[in-house]
């Protein structure tokens, strides 16, 4: 029985690079992420909710171009404040003190062991295609023109300047149109975006226990 071989996520996701809070896709595409925040509209009056809609839909048909709406759902890792309660009790000096803070932290862990509390994030993919990052320049020379290492590595730089041009101004529309709803825009760096796809591929990571 031949012996099975796993293939490594890097084959299922097509990313070439993460560039200055840049994504570049393996077909030579640009992405950039947004993390917004969220709006409540049943705490809002009818008016207000009207609004909103109303001006979701007209930033909706404002856009030239396609972005993705993307809401990440997860289970609420209550571990991190459990952690922070029982270090800040070791500091604690009135026994009555300790008590309470022992009985909210074993209330806060029934709480969430017997409820399925979820936490979402909001992300928005903002896209930008082009043929010209990482393709062939010798192509695009006069007959018999050559160019050197150097010379093609400055232009690629350039062409990919020129593309990241591109996608701050949708970026910039993006985030601007959001925030006239009443929405809050912040732009993921790099080490943020490999966060988030480290944490979307492995989901398992939040279930294993807290080294201390």
């Amino acid at each position: 029985m031949a012996n099975e071989q796993t293939s490594p996520t890097q084959d299922f996701v097509p990313i070439k690079e993460i560039r200055d809070g840049v994504i570049m896709t393996s077909d030579t595409e640009m992405r950039a992420v947004l993390i917004c925040s969220s709006i409540n509209l049943a705490l809002k009056a009818a008016d207000e909710q009207e609004a909103i809609i109303s001006g979701f839909q007209t930033f909706l048909n404002s856009l030239e171009f396609s972005c993705e709406i993307f809401i990440q759902s997860r289970r609420l890792d209550i571990r991190p404040y459990v952690a922070l309660l029982e270090d800040r009790a070791k500091n604690v000096t009135e026994d009555l003190l300790k008590v309470q803070i022992r009985e909210y932290i074993e209330f806060i862990k029934d709480f969430t062991d017997k409820r399925n509390i979820m936490t979402k994030n909001f992300f928005v993919v903002v896209p930008y295609g082009t043929s010209l990052v990482g393709s062939n320049f010798a192509s695009k020379l006069p007959f018999g023109a050559k160019k050197s290492s150097a010379q093609n590595k400055q232009m690629k730089l350039e062409e990919f300047e020129e593309a990241r041009s591109q996608l701050e101004q949708r970026v910039a529309v993006v985030s601007q149109g959001l925030t006239r709803v009443g929405v809050r825009v912040a732009r993921l760096g790099t080490e943020e975006i490999v966060e988030l796809f480290y944490k979307l591929f492995n989901p398992g990571e939040t279930e294993k226990p807290i080294v201390n």
